[in-house]
Formats: structure tokens, sequence, C-alpha cells
């Protein structure tokens, strides 16, 4: 038997991971390095990313740019594959959330929406995945979320992407996986993250949150450390098509 630590070894690897400037897409990027990936973070802070960049060493490499700009797709993903070579492993953490009520839900707002939670995801997984194809192996980690199955206040336009985001992922699945491509989703519950900042600022609020998961509290950051390395690693080798929920048990109760 082969050592089991193995499985989740990501030395030759290479890595794209958007949001990689903070949040979940940050944590992504490092942990992806710390298990031997060589990982390409994209977002629209060309700072933040330097910094990360900086303290990861010769494995990062960093693309500045928009990806909510559909027409700029290819042209992001020749510059990811450009420091390493085409990625085998992509995460999909980039988003945003406008929370318009849904009387307020203006057609700019659904346009970015659409854009960055929803099409990026797959034009970019688009065109790597040829690559991937011709390696027989790949992977693709959506981000989904607890408003992939629930409607929350000043989520019409969040939840209807993440909610497309599941059927994504199932999508992707049929069409790429008999070539060794897997593609799931994480749903992460409540994290501290720039996106959730409106939440966590209401301390009423975020201990609410908290009482609704089964274990009693709101996710950390390095909570999200096992699922993604086992998503995106050999150990997951035979699951395609889910959407795991890094909830605390939230969706649960």
């Amino acid at each position: 038997m082969s050592d089991p630590r193995a499985l989740f070894d990501l030395t030759g690897r290479v890595a794209c991971v958007t949001g990689a400037s903070a949040g979940l897409g940050h944590r992504a990027a490092i942990v992806l390095a710390a298990a031997g990936a060589r990982v390409v973070g994209v977002a629209r802070r060309a700072d933040a990313l330097a910094q990360w960049a900086s303290q990861t060493g010769a494995n990062a490499a960093t693309v500045a740019a928009d990806l909510s700009q559909r027409d700029q797709i290819g042209d992001i993903a020749a510059r990811v594959a450009a420091p390493f070579g085409p990625p085998d492993i992509v995460v999909h953490a980039a988003g945003i959330n406008t929370r318009e009520a849904a009387d307020e839900v203006s057609g700019a707002g659904w346009d970015v929406t659409m854009n960055l939670n929803l099409a990026a995801p797959f034009f970019l997984s688009q065109a790597f995945a040829p690559a991937m194809k011709a390696k027989g192996w790949g992977r693709i980690v959506n981000f989904a979320s607890l408003q992939t199955t629930r409607a929350f206040p000043g989520g019409v336009s969040y939840g209807a992407s993440k909610a497309g985001i599941a059927q994504l992922t199932r999508a992707m699945a049929e069409a790429w996986s008999r070539n060794g491509i897997t593609a799931n989703a994480i749903g992460p519950g409540f994290f501290p993250t720039e996106l959730t900042g409106p939440v966590f600022a209401d301390p009423d609020r975020a201990a609410r949150n908290a009482a609704q998961t089964c274990i009693g509290r709101n996710g950390a950051l390095d909570d999200i450390d096992g699922p993604l390395l086992f998503l995106c690693s050999n150990a997951s080798a035979y699951v395609t098509g889910q959407v795991l929920m890094v909830d605390g048990g939230y969706t649960a109760k």
C-alpha cells in the first residue's frame, strides 16, 4: 500500500486560483502552494497579489485582471499559462455579492454578478480543458454558497449565480470527467472574509449564524484547507459533480 499522505501531494502540479488577493481565494493559494503546487493567483488588485507572491516565493506567479470582463477571458487564460504552463488545477474563488434588494436589482449589478460568479468559472475552465485532456488529469473546484440552496435577503442575483454553480459543476463533470478531469464545488458557510464583512460587522447576526450550525461556530479560514486539498488532489479521483458544503452543518439544520 502506498503512503496515504501522498494522495494529497501536489508536487509537480500547476494551479490557478482566482480571487487570490483576499478571503478564501487567498487562503486557497497559500494552501495549494504549501502542498507543493506552483500557483498562479488571479485577481484585480495587483498589490495584494504581489504581497502574497513575495511571501510564497518561486512557486508563485500573479495575473492582475478583471474576470468579469468576458471578452478578456482568452487573454487572461494565456497569461495564466505563461509562467508554469497550463494549469492542472483551477480554483474559482473570485466572486461578488452586490446585496441589492429584489426591487432594486440593476442590470449592471446583475451582469457583473453573472459574469464573475458564473460565466468566468466556465469560460476559464473551458480554456484550460484541452491541456487537461491531453494530460488525462485535471481538477476544477468551483465555489458554491449557502445561497446555492437557500434564499437570503438581498441575494437575488448572487443566489441565482450560486444556484447556477451547482448545475454548472454537474455539467462540467458530465462533459469532461471521462478525460480525467473532475469538477466539484465547495459551498462555504459563514467565514470571515471581505465578502462577508457586513455579516461579521454585526456581532448579533454573526452569533445567530454560528448558532444555526451543528458545530456551534462560524468558519475559520483554515477550515477550508482539508476539503480544498481533497478536491484538488488524487484523493478525490472518483469524486466528481458534487457540491461539498463546508458550513459546520448550517444546511443540515
